[in-house]
């Protein structure tokens, strides 16, 4: 399991559930587990525990216990799911958006830029989308939408024209074709960040996470009950935001809406106004927690 991903701020996520050992609890980003089966050991016999995960690998990592149950799905589908698995109202929920180790690590996943591979990228490996059909299909316009909104990429109209006119003379399956398309275009010096802004535009695209994010997050509303604490981690800026704004104004943009009383909607208040984040000693441990940003928020 540890070698499968090693949990980050699992310490300060656990304190931020606030367990009570006959609670009913979510972890909508099982993964390895570790996050899980940290909360189990502060669950009593009353206690329960409902975890998601739509990778397949993910099933290796399944816990034996009668108070744990694992779903097999992406937490887009939360409260149908914990509908059936009698977990409203919760008592807290937890996500961590990153993308696990072990997914980066294998290189038929397509995930990483490290390795050859081909150009896959999905979670749910039953999915039909990928990213070589992103790449290959989707016209230009929508190659530089992804690319600059979901990557954050100064250039992504060229990169977009580079992709568009390689793919002409020959298909861009792999890794490797990818790279040597857009070789011209990549920054000297920062070639590792740049390669990272045009995997995660694509694994955004493929997996559709930001649109999924935002379903959780209203569903999370109505799943938690009164006092319920929702926990969530996330890598990188777009992500952080929605959540952001979520958890301070129950909206991804635009104002606090208020009732003509002056009585604000919002469904929580914000446990601390700044994101915590991961300590020196921890970053030097796990390189993964230097870009993690934990909220936390109560219903009201």
């Amino acid at each position: 399991m540890t070698e499968y991903h090693n949990p980050v701020m699992l310490a300060e996520c656990i304190e931020g559930l606030a367990i009570k050992p006959a609670g009913t609890y979510v972890d909508v980003t099982f993964g390895g587990g570790g996050h899980s089966r940290e909360i189990l050991k502060h669950l009593g016999a009353g206690g329960k525990l409902v975890a998601f995960d739509q990778d397949i690998d993910a099933q290796q990592n399944m816990i034996d216990d009668d108070r744990f149950e694992l779903v097999d799905q992406n937490f887009r589908y939360l409260k149908n799911f914990c509908r059936l698995h009698g977990a409203i109202p919760a008592d807290g929920i937890l996500a961590d958006l990153g993308v696990s180790s072990h997914q980066f690590d294998v290189p038929e996943r397509g995930f990483s830029t490290r390795f050859d591979g081909e150009l896959d990228m999905r979670m749910d490996q039953s999915a039909k989308l990928t990213a070589k059909e992103v790449v290959n299909t989707y016209d230009e316009a929508d190659l530089h939408r992804i690319f600059g909104m979901y990557g954050e990429i100064q250039n992504a109209r060229s990169l977009a024209r580079v992709i568009a006119t390689a793919r002409l003379n020959q298909p861009i399956n792999t890794i490797a074709d990818l790279k040597s398309a857009i070789a011209g275009l990549v920054p000297r010096g920062k070639e590792n960040k740049y390669l990272a802004q045009v995997f995660q535009a694509m694994r955004i695209e493929v997996n559709q996470e930001l649109e999924a994010l935002q379903e959780f997050l209203q569903q999370s509303v109505d799943v938690l009950g009164q006092g319920g604490r929702l926990v969530v981690m996330s890598y990188h800026s777009l992500e952080d935001r929605l959540v952001k704004n979520f958890m301070a104004k129950g909206k991804f943009s635009g104002e606090l809406e208020k009732d003509i009383y002056g009585n604000d909607s919002r469904p929580f208040d914000v446990v601390s106004r700044k994101a915590i984040t991961a300590t020196d000693e921890e970053i030097k441990t796990n390189n993964r927690a230097r870009s993690a940003k934990l909220r936390i928020a109560v219903k009201r």
